[in-house]
C-alpha cells in the first residue's frame, strides 16, 4: 500500500487551466482518468487526510504510486479527452457501463441505387437511414414482415439481386408479392425508390396520412365495385396497424428523444435506456456497473452519455435525464457536436415525458434488484474466496490477479501451455495466452513448465528494462502472437501486469519447476502454488506437506475453476494444433503455393498420384502455375516417398490414391494404438 504523499506533485507545480489527469500504479499501469475545471483544486482533494477521503478514492490514491496531468483549453476538451483515455487504458477504478451485445437496427441503405431493408449493427453507414434500436432483432424482422406486404422493398443480399437479374427470375419474395422485384424490370428504380421513402416515412411516424389515403382508395375500389382490390387495401390497412400496435405512442407530438433513468445503491447502479422515434419506443438498453469510484447521479449520467453516444451512436435532439451532469454546457456542447445542431439536454418536469420518465425509472429499479438477486451473493462469495486464499497461502493481501499455467500434450506430441488469468475473481479472457513448447522434444510436463513460466516472466523483465516501464515487445517473439499491445505511455501489454498469485496445475515437481524459473530470474515478489489433481491439495514451494482446504471451501472453489480453465484453454490448442497436423497434404508444404493454386492442382490433375507424376510442362498448363512454382511443386514432390495407402476402416479395403487423400489422410496404414490425452 502506497502512501500518497510520497508521489503528491510540488505546491504550485499543478496549473489551474481545465484538463484531464491520470493516476497509475507501481507498475505503471493506469488505475483512474478523471478531468476537471480546474486540475489544482482537484487534484489537491485526492491528498487531503485518508480518513477524510471516501473508501473507494482511498483505496484508489494509496494503489496509486503517480499522477500525471494534461492541460487543455476548455471543458469540452477535457470530457472528449477523459472518455478516449477510459476506453484506452480502461482503467479499473473508473465506472464502466459495459454491454455485452450490440443492440439490432432496422436500416434502408437510401445510398444505393436499389435501396434495401436489413438487419444491421454496429457504426452508422453515410447514406443509410436507421430505425432502432430494438431489444432484439426478431423484433425488427415481424415489423418488417408486416410492412413488405404494402411497401414490397428488396430485402436480399447483392450477391441474391446480381443473381435474379442474370437468371432473369426473382426470388420466392417476389412471387408472394412481399417484394416489387426490381431485379427482373417489375418496377422501375424510381418506383422502387419510392416505395422505400414511404416505407421510411411511415417508420419515422407518419402513419396518418398513409392510412387514410390508403382507407379512401378501399372505399373507392369498393364503390367502383373492385371487391378483390378493396379486399387487398383493406389487409394492407390491417398489417400497418399491426405494426403500429407493435410500437405504441409515447409522446403525442413525434417526438425524437433518448430517456436515460438511473437506480443506485452505495455499491452499483443501474442504468436503462429507452429510444424514442417519432414518439414512439423504438428500443430499450440498459447496464449494471460496479461503483468503484466516489461519484454521485450527476457523475453517473454524464457517465453513461460518454459511453452511450461516445461509441458512435446518433444521438436525437432532445436527451433526457434525471439529473443534470455538472457542469451541463460542456456536454451539450459536446453532443451538439457530435449531432451537427443543438441538442436539449434537461430534467423533464411535466408532462407526458416525466411520466415516460418515470417508467424508464421503474425498469432501471427492476433491473438493478434482477441483478442483485443473480450476482449478490456472487460477489460475497468472490471476495470471501480471495480472502481464503490469501490467509491459507499468508499472502499479505487478498491476490486480484491470479495466473495459472497447464501443460498438455498427445504422448509428447504438439506440446503446449496455457496461461489464464482472473482478475477479482472473475475470467479475463482478453488476457489469456497460449505457448508452444519449443525448447525440447517429448514428453516431460516439468521441463515443459519451467520453458513456460521462465519465457513469461523473461518478457515482464525485458519489458521493464527497457523503459523503466513498459516497452513494446518485439514483432517476431512468438510468445506474444495473439492480443494486441500497448505503448510506453503504461497500457499493459501482452506480458507486463506481473500477478498477485500463481498457479500451476500440478504437485511438487511443477511448483518446484515454477519456482526455480522464477528464481532464475531474480522475482521473488509473486506468490506461487500447485493444486493438484488427484485429492486436490495445495503445494507450496519449499514445503514437505500440502495446504489441504476443506471441501466446502470457497477458495478451494476459486482455484479449482481457475486450474479447470487452464486445463480447457491448452486441451483445445493442443486438439487444434493435432488435427492441423493430422489434415495436412503433401502440398500444404510447399514454399509459396497457396490454397487457391492447391486446389486448381488437384482440379487439373484429378488425384495426387497423377500430379506426382506430371512433368513440369505440365504443371505449367494449370492456371496461376508459372514455370518456378512447377519447378518447386515437382522437386517438393519428388522428393517424398508416397504416403501410405489410405484403409476405409469399416470394410478393410484400400482406397485409391484419390483428390480427397491430398487433403488428408482418411486412415493411414499403419495405424498407432489409440492413447489418452494428457494435460
Amino acid at each position: 500500500m502506497a502512501d500518497p504523499s510520497t508521489y503528491r506533485p510540488a505546491p504550485g507545480a499543478i496549473p489551474t487551466s481545465p484538463g484531464v489527469y491520470k493516476f497509475r500504479d507501481a507498475h505503471g499501469r493506469v488505475i483512474y482518468v478523471g478531468k476537471a475545471k480546474s486540475l489544482r483544486p482537484r487534484l489537491s482533494s485526492y491528498f487531503q487526510d485518508l480518513a477524510g477521503l471516501h473508501p473507494r478514492t482511498a483505496t484508489m490514491v494509496t494503489t496509486a504510486a503517480s499522477v500525471e496531468w494534461t492541460v487543455v483549453a476548455t471543458e469540452v476538451e477535457a470530457l472528449q479527452l477523459e472518455y478516449s483515455w477510459i476506453k484506452e487504458y480502461d482503467p479499473r477504478f473508473n465506472v464502466k457501463y459495459r454491454d455485452d451485445k450490440s443492440y439490432p437496427e432496422l436500416a434502408v441503405t437510401l445510398n444505393e441505387e436499389y435501396p434495401r431493408v436489413q438487419v444491421m449493427r454496429g457504426a452508422h453507414k453515410k447514406g443509410v437511414r436507421y430505425f432502432g434500436p430494438y431489444g432484439h432483432a426478431w423484433a425488427i424482422r415481424e415489423t418488417v414482415d408486416l410492412l413488405l406486404r404494402v411497401f414490397p422493398v428488396r430485402t436480399c443480399s447483392n450477391g441474391v439481386f446480381k443473381r435474379a437479374r442474370q437468371v432473369g427470375r426473382p426470388c420466392l419474395l417476389g412471387y408472394i408479392g412481399k417484394c416489387a422485384a426490381p431485379c427482373v424490370g417489375k418496377v422501375s428504380a424510381d418506383e422502387h425508390r419510392a416505395l422505400a421513402e414511404d416505407f421510411c416515412d411511415f417508420m419515422a411516424g407518419r402513419t396518418g396520412n398513409y392510412l387514410r389515403r390508403l382507407e379512401d382508395q378501399m372505399q373507392e375500389a369498393a364503390a367502383e365495385l373492385e371487391y378483390e382490390k378493396a379486399a387487398r387495401l383493406r389487409d394492407d390497412i390491417g398489417a400497418l396497424k399491426r405494426a403500429m400496435e407493435k410500437n405504441a405512442i409515447v409522446l403525442a407530438d413525434a417526438t425524437d428523444a433518448d430517456l436515460l433513468a438511473l437506480a443506485e445503491d452505495e455499491l452499483e447502479a443501474a442504468v436503462q435506456i429507452f429510444h424514442v422515434r417519432g414518439g414512439r419506443v423504438r428500443g430499450q438498453r440498459g447496464w449494471v456497473t460496479d461503483k468503484v469510484e466516489d461519484v454521485d447521479t450527476a457523475g453517473l449520467v454524464e457517465h453513461a452519455l460518454q459511453q452511450l453516444y461516445g461509441g458512435g451512436e446518433s444521438v436525437p435532439r432532445e436527451v433526457l435525464v434525471p439529473a443534470l451532469p455538472e457542469p451541463a454546457e460542456p456536454v451539450r456542447e459536446w453532443l451538439g457536436g457530435l449531432r451537427g445542431s443543438q441538442v436539449d439536454l434537461r430534467v423533464p418536469q411535466r408532462g407526458d415525458k416525466k411520466d415516460l420518465m418515470a417508467t424508464v425509472q421503474r425498469n432501471a429499479q427492476q433491473a438493478l434488484a434482477l441483478h442483485k438477486t443473480k450476482r449478490a451473493s456472487d460477489l460475497t462469495t468472490r471476495s470471501r474466496a480471495l480472502q481464503e486464499i490469501a490467509d491459507a497461502l499468508e499472502l499479505d493481501s487478498v491476490p486480484l490477479r491470479i495466473e495459472c499455467y497447464d501443460i498438455s500434450h498427445l504422448q509428447g506430441e504438439d506440446v503446449v501451455a496455457s496461461m489464464v488469468v482472473f482478475e477479482d475473481g472473475l475470467a479475463r479472457k482478453s488476457e489469456y495466452r497460449r505457448f508452444q513448447i519449443r525448447g525440447f522434444e517429448g514428453q516431460d510436463d516439468v521441463r515443459s513448465m519451467h520453458e513456460v513460466i521462465s519465457r513469461r516472466f523473461r518478457r515482464y523483465l525485458q519489458e521493464r528494462e527497457q523503459t523503466g516501464e513498459w516497452a513494446v515487445p518485439e514483432e517476431d517473439d512468438p510468445d506474444t502472437a495473439a492480443g494486441g499491445t500497448r505503448d510506453e505511455e503504461g497500457r499493459p501489454k501482452r506480458f507486463a501486469y506481473p500477478p498477485q498469485l500463481l498457479v500451476v496445475d500440478g504437485g511438487q515437481p511443477q511448483v518446484a519447476a515454477a519456482r526455480r524459473a522464477l528464481d532464475e530470474l531474480g522475482i521473488d515478489d509473486v506468490a506461487l502454488c500447485g493444486l493438484a489433481k488427484r485429492l486436490e491439495e495445495v503445494w507450496l514451494p519449499g514445503e514437505d506437506d500440502p495446504v489441504v482446504l476443506p471441501r466446502s471451501s470457497e477458495g478451494l472453489y476459486l482455484l479449482q475453476r481457475v486450474r479447470d480453465e487452464a486445463h480447457r484453454f491448452a486441451i483445445s490448442y493442443q486438439r487444434n494444433k493435432r488435427s492441423k497436423r493430422l489434415t495436412a497434404g503433401e502440398l500444404d508444404s510447399v514454399p509459396g503455393l497457396g490454397e487457391t493454386r492447391r486446389r486448381a492442382l488437384l482440379k487439373h490433375f484429378g488425384s495426387l498420384k497423377k500430379l506426382r507424376a506430371a512433368t513440369v510442362d505440365e504443371l505449367c498448363e494449370v492456371p496461376g502455375i508459372g514455370r518456378r512454382t512447377a519447378q518447386t511443386v515437382a522437386e517438393a514432390l519428388s522428393s517424398r516417398t508416397p504416403a501410405a495407402p489410405a484403409v476405409n476402416t469399416a470394410t478393410g479395403e484400400i482406397i485409391e490414391d484419390g483428390a480427397e487423400q491430398a487433403a488428408g489422410p482418411v486412415a493411414a496404414a499403419p495405424q498407432t494404438a489409440p492413447s489418452q490425452e494428457t494435460p
